[in-house]
């Protein structure tokens, strides 16, 4: 019998994307590089536990969970989150950002300034600049600032992220055009919070190590794995949570958090696709008001 790994997810370090497995294996991921995996025919996706914690009753969770875990992990999980707002009192500085996904997608956020950009390769960013640095509270109101004086989300859904990396602008300075006016609204807005230290606009682009240059447009998006279900092609680009394979018919986005929870074994080497899949509809073209 094949032997089987539990993947903790895709994480992104200096040298690029790389697979997670459950007891501290990593798999590098290279453009061109075949990704084959499969679930076992009558295996079930079980809950990831929280904050490093086993699932005490290795509760069984839906295929189509990005979270993979059961009410009561995920309700651990957030209890100690900045993420959630369940914590006021964190004494780290953290980042005020500025990211940008795709033509009128561009959101604001913050990250411990000790994770450096490994939050912005996560969600996907294609294009971002730091926009302050301070203490938490300092940041979270500078968000809240920029959401209700120029309408700024403070999320993107991924699937509009995934329809238009394909297609986004060519040269790095048109990929940063947003961030940049954005940029220079939100410096000038009033009532800044005086804790909280403005940062140049320094756009950092991503479209490299994404593998975004001449990427194909996805056919469609896998939207969970099932027992017995095969994932085999080649890997064409990766960003945030989201591997591009192709896969004989054409480019289709697997997020990696959709593969935690089960037990994976290795797959034959022929391009092969045998999971559900949704195709792509086409995004809506809308306007954040009052920026662009």
């Amino acid at each position: 019998m094949a032997q089987a790994w539990r993947c903790s997810g895709l994480r992104w370090s200096a040298d690029g994307p790389e697979l997670a497995w459950d007891g501290g294996r990593r798999s590098a991921l290279t453009w061109g590089k075949r990704v084959a995996f499969g679930v076992a025919e009558g295996g079930v996706r079980t809950c990831v536990g929280a904050r490093g914690h086993a699932c005490r009753v290795r509760a069984v969770v839906p295929g189509r969970s990005t979270g993979a875990r059961c009410e009561e992990c995920a309700r651990l999980d957030r209890a100690h989150s900045v993420a959630a707002d369940t914590i006021a009192d964190d004494p780290r500085p953290y980042h005020v950002y500025l990211a940008w996904f795709g033509p009128g997608m561009t959101k604001v956020g913050i990250t411990a300034l000790e994770r450096g950009s490994a939050r912005l390769l996560e969600q996907g960013a294609v294009c971002f600049s730091w926009l302050g640095v301070g203490p938490l509270m300092a940041a979270r109101r500078t968000e809240e600032l920029l959401r209700a004086a120029l309408r700024v989300p403070d999320r993107i859904p991924y699937g509009d992220k995934r329809a238009v990396r394909s297609a986004l602008p060519a040269s790095a300075a048109e990929r940063a055009a947003e961030v940049e006016d954005l940029h220079a609204r939100a410096v000038s807005l009033p009532d800044w919070p005086e804790s909280l230290d403005r940062e140049p606009c320094q756009p950092v682009d991503h479209a490299g190590a994404f593998g975004l240059t001449d990427l194909p447009a996805a056919v469609g998006e896998v939207t969970e794995l099932v027992a017995g279900g095969v994932v085999s092609g080649r890997l064409v680009a990766a960003a945030g949570p989201d591997l591009h394979v192709e896969a004989g018919g054409g480019v289709v986005v697997v997020d990696t958090r959709l593969m935690t929870g089960w037990e994976l074994v290795s797959a034959g080497g022929d391009d092969e696709l045998t999971v559900p899949v949704r195709p792509f509809r086409e995004r809506e073209r809308s306007v954040q008001d009052g920026l662009f």
